[in-house]
């Protein structure tokens, strides 16, 4: 099984401060938002933007997988769907766009693409988000098989280089998603980046021999005290700098097989040379 490196909440490299606080946050989020407005949204900003490369730069900086969360905007008509972290993002037709220029000019790049949560979608928002998927990418998806034959042969063979993971059960009756089963992505929920390495550690050592892909979520996660002692400084300064070098060291000591990584994810991949280690 070959290995890959990918981004933590792809699209979060820009975030809407006009518009409304997102459906994926709590009740309490959106009661603050309110009350303090643009304040709050800054605040949210600078916690819930974990990249800050678009697509197009991240692909050029070598990454292949793309961790995405997906949503309407309640109240708006039609069925458009954006990209969604805490704020709302670009529509998501405008990032798969980006994604598919790119592999335009680069006809041997294979990517990754999860759709891994939905918020506030109804089914006919779900059907226009598969068709939009199968308009933008068109033979460049790649249909559901036995894993282990999904090689780079295969898929150049097939002149194929997109798999959608798409973790919801309308997908399950078209042949060009993957269902969501498929790549297990386990998440340490934690701050310390010690019991994080741990977590990394027996997981990996617990994943499926065959059968499916496998992402190392390499990423930490804030509590709400956290976000209060850090508050102004965001993720990437109060977060995510200082445990890099913990976090890097594990990422360099990977091998890539049966029993070694697959697919590991990572905040700001800019900070280090992530997709070259």
């Amino acid at each position: 099984m070959w290995s890959t490196s990918g981004s933590h909440d792809s699209f979060s490299f820009w975030v809407d401060e006009k518009a409304p606080v997102g459906p994926d946050q709590k009740a309490v989020v959106k009661h603050l938002a309110g009350l303090f407005r643009q304040l709050a949204k800054k605040v949210m900003k600078k916690w819930s933007m974990t990249q800050t490369l678009t697509f197009r730069e991240q692909l050029e900086g070598g990454i292949r997988y793309f961790d995405l969360r997906v949503s309407s905007k309640p109240g708006e008509p039609g069925n458009e769907v954006y990209f969604i972290h805490g704020l709302f993002g670009h529509k998501v037709r405008d990032g798969l766009n980006e994604i598919n220029d790119f592999l335009n000019s680069h006809t041997k790049e294979v990517v990754f693409l999860d759709f891994n949560h939905h918020y506030a979608m109804g089914k006919e928002h779900h059907m226009y988000l598969i068709a939009m998927l199968q308009n933008i990418f068109g033979h460049k998806l790649c249909k559901r098989k036995v894993v282990e034959d999904i090689t780079l042969d295969y898929l150049w063979e097939n002149k194929c280089q997109v798999i959608v993971f798409y973790h919801h059960e309308l997908a399950e009756d078209c042949p060009l998603l993957w269902p969501g089963s498929k790549i297990p992505a386990p998440w340490a929920n934690t701050t310390d980046a010690l019991k994080l390495i741990e977590f990394l550690q027996t997981t990996l050592g617990e994943r499926s021999k065959y059968g499916s892909f496998h992402v190392s979520q390499a990423i930490l996660t804030p509590r709400v005290k956290t976000i209060f002692i850090g508050l102004m400084k965001g993720l990437r300064n109060h977060l995510v700098e200082r445990n890099l070098p913990i976090i890097m060291t594990w990422v360099e000591s990977q091998k890539p097989g049966a029993n070694g990584v697959n697919i590991i994810t990572c905040d700001f991949v800019e900070l280090v040379d992530f997709a070259t280690t």
